[in-house]
């Protein structure tokens, strides 16, 4: 998959986000990030010296958390355990990082592998084999759920049903996860927040971690409803926060969904406009959670299409400015680092 075959991602322009350069605010301020991707696609590549240059920009990264993204699956096999292979190249990255040669920073500290949860119990296998890939790594499973009445809103790399969260299927795989110790990373649009809940209810003992502020649309029949989308995304999101084994990462706001368009203007965003565009809906779900259950989160290089990785702490930066030491710590490192279980950090 190139950068333009799918509409959803936005082509990472080097020179358009050379057009911003900006000093990095409070340099010393530990950060873990809890979302990025890794991947060799044709005509993108995104690997240990990829993210390695985006880290070295100047912000403290110290750990990240590699989440699936249909990468370096094994070619041969049953097709229930190609994913796998995914967890076993996150965990030679994660291997590569820990020899110190590339510096302090643990790229893949934790790892969320892809399972098909609609195998029901027979998924407990693939579950097993990605455990014993991740080298003591491996956190938990991501089941994209995005779907949508809007043929143009879905993604052609993932056929969920519009009832897969709540599907027999789907839950008897989900039950698995808790068993095991395994968290959920769950990427679905705003209008299924309720289909969550209702997940999250049933399987109380099951952390789960909401991606990129959960779903925000502002484009299709989306487009021009900012404040429709905010009401009824918040009230979601408020029945959501009730359940106490949800987190939720804030980020994902550089994609094309939510529909800011910065990705138009003739200089890539600074700090400033990306934390203008993004604060109501990243104050909302601090308000919410609270700073324990949140987390900033790249979603590099996704988001890399939409602005630059040190732009984009600098504006988390700018949206934690209010914040005690202790909330900044939260939303920087700990939520993260106490949701994947990752060692050593702090």
């Amino acid at each position: 998959m190139n950068q333009s075959t799918h509409q959803h991602y936005l082509p990472v322009r080097e020179d358009w986000l050379a057009t911003n350069r900006e000093e990095i605010l409070d340099p010393g301020q530990l950060i873990v990030d809890p979302h990025h991707h890794l991947w060799d696609r044709p005509g993108w590549r995104y690997l240990l010296d990829e993210i390695l240059a985006d880290i070295r920009t100047g912000h403290d990264v110290r750990a990240t958390v590699l989440v699936q993204a249909r990468a370096m699956h094994r070619a041969g096999g049953p097709e229930a355990m190609q994913p796998v292979g995914e967890t076993e190249f996150a965990n030679g990255v994660a291997a590569m990082c820990e020899s110190g040669i590339y510096g302090d920073v643990r790229v893949c500290a934790g790892i969320v592998g892809y399972a098909n949860m609609r195998l029901g119990d027979a998924v407990r296998p693939v579950l097993e084999a990605h455990e014993r890939a991740g080298g003591g790594r491996f956190r938990g499973i991501r089941h994209i759920a995005t779907w949508d009445a809007d043929p143009n809103l879905l993604n052609p790399a993932y056929q969920p049903s519009e009832d897969m969260l709540d599907s027999a299927d789907f839950r008897a795989g989900f039950a698995h996860l808790g068993k095991l110790g395994m968290s959920f990373d769950a990427w679905l649009y705003f209008p299924q927040i309720p289909r969550l809940t209702a997940l999250a209810r049933a399987f109380p003992g099951t952390p789960i971690v909401l991606d990129h502020c959960g779903g925000i649309l502002g484009i299709g029949r989306f487009a021009g409803k900012r404040e429709e989308v905010f009401g009824l995304w918040s009230a979601a999101m408020k029945e959501l926060a009730t359940c106490p084994n949800v987190m939720v990462k804030l980020g994902g706001l550089g994609m094309r969904l939510p529909g800011f368009g910065l990705e138009q203007g003739e200089r890539a965003p600074s700090s400033e406009v990306l934390a203008q565009h993004w604060r109501p809906w990243m104050e909302r779900c601090i308000e919410l959670f609270g700073t324990s259950r949140c987390m900033f989160e790249s979603n590099f290089p996704v988001d890399k299409g939409g602005f630059g990785y040190a732009a984009g702490w600098n504006a988390f930066k700018r949206l934690a400015a209010g914040a005690s030491q202790d909330e900044k710590a939260d939303l920087f490192w700990r939520s993260a680092t106490r949701f994947y279980r990752l060692p050593g950090i702090g």
